[in-house]
């Protein structure tokens, strides 16, 4: 795992959010959808409160949105657990039947990095054993994703926010009692 002050790139939250998806499927068997950034004053995280229905998806993707205004953000990942549905070569995929009640659905850990220079997907098979209780991530072999949408995705402004709209962005953001946390380094003892 990185320390925040290594993490500087797309590539480096992309790496940190595998670390804390293990972390939260280890410890606990499930993940929540998480953000991770890196904007004007470090690596931060924000993780909902609570994703009890539709609306309160909704709200959390709101606040990343809102998050990634207020701190500049430069990179993001949203790192959910979802399910997957492939469609079989030479087939189309079926829109009308959901992944999550498709019979060949594969579940999965979803990380949508976004930079100014695009987006970045990795796709990891959640394995578990016979008993349903977490056993690894595994990288995923899908074919090549063109383009990855939904709620989750599309976090990142498309342009970077000037000072008003990171302070009106602020300021919703404490209206709305958001917490967001800064990863910071502590600094190491001198011995």
């Amino acid at each position: 795992m990185k320390s925040p002050a290594c993490l500087k790139k797309l590539d480096d939250l992309l790496d940190q959010s595998v670390h804390y998806a293990e972390f939260c499927f280890r410890n606990s068997g499930v993940m929540a959808p998480t953000l991770f950034l890196l904007g004007c004053e470090g690596p931060m995280i924000l993780v909902p409160h609570r994703l009890a229905t539709e609306d309160d998806k909704d709200q959390f993707v709101g606040l990343a949105r809102l998050v990634c205004l207020a701190y500049d953000a430069t990179a993001c990942v949203m790192a959910t657990e979802s399910w997957l549905k492939l469609a079989r070569p030479g087939e189309v995929l079926d829109l009308t039947e959901p992944p999550s009640e498709a019979v060949d659905r594969q579940e999965m850990v979803v990380l949508m990095g976004e930079d100014r220079s695009g987006p970045r997907q990795r796709f990891l098979k959640i394995i578990r054993s016979d008993n349903g209780k977490f056993f690894n991530l595994s990288p995923a072999v899908i074919p090549q994703v063109d383009n990855v949408s939904g709620r989750f995705a599309q976090i990142l402004p498309p342009h970077a926010p000037d000072f008003q709209m990171q302070s009106l962005a602020r300021a919703v953001l404490k209206t709305k009692k958001a917490t967001v946390v800064r990863l910071n380094v502590s600094p190491r003892r001198k011995r």
